[in-house]
């Protein structure tokens, strides 16, 4: 976003602080699609992304008071989701492989699903990568956030942020170089 959106996104917030209850639902309309997509890149689940969004929703507004600079209201409300978000993607994989072990434990069998070969192949390549690295790729290609903003977002340093994102790309550049479309023939 450019400054003027981050200053009126900062004006909105601190005419809700002084009981503007409209400027909150300017807000919501502002970021709730935005910040849906978000929470389904990490989830790839619409449902699970808009209940995240939902739960953000009440904890943006409950918290809203605490927020030190309203300029950067939406980098604080991505860094929400994503934390969320990622709260959401670690419990389904604890389930998920409680699950697993469990039906390995009463049947012995193991099951595999290979559902990658319908994903693009650049898709498929970005999400081999750790997804401290994909979601660097993402707020930089994708919502086009600065180094800065991403390092505010994601709460680490304007380094690590850069070197995620550099080792994202070499490992990327490797992986497209290697990569092989079978032919007609090896498919089963």
């Amino acid at each position: 976003m450019s400054d003027p959106d981050k200053i009126f996104d900062g004006l909105l917030v601190l005419q809700f602080k002084a009981g503007n209850q409209k400027a909150i639902n300017l807000l919501i309309n502002r970021y709730h699609k935005k910040l849906c997509k978000h929470a389904f890149w990490y989830t790839y689940d619409i449902d699970a992304s808009k209940d995240i969004v939902q739960d953000s929703w009440t904890i943006i507004i409950n918290k809203l008071d605490s927020l030190k600079d309203p300029n950067l209201f939406g980098n604080w409300a991505f860094r929400i989701v994503t934390r969320k978000s990622l709260d959401y993607v670690h419990k389904k994989k604890r389930e998920s492989v409680k699950l697993r072990d469990y039906y390995e434990a009463s049947t012995s069998v193991e099951i595999e699903v290979d559902d990658e070969t319908e994903i693009p192949k650049l898709l498929k390549a970005i999400q081999s990568l750790p997804k401290d690295q994909q979601v660097v790729i993402r707020l930089f290609h994708r919502e086009n956030y600065s180094l800065k903003e991403i390092s505010n977002i994601l709460e680490v340093s304007i380094g690590t942020v850069k070197s995620r994102l550099f080792h994202a790309r070499e490992k990327l550049k490797t992986i497209l170089n290697n990569y092989k479309i079978p032919s007609y023939r090896e498919i089963k």
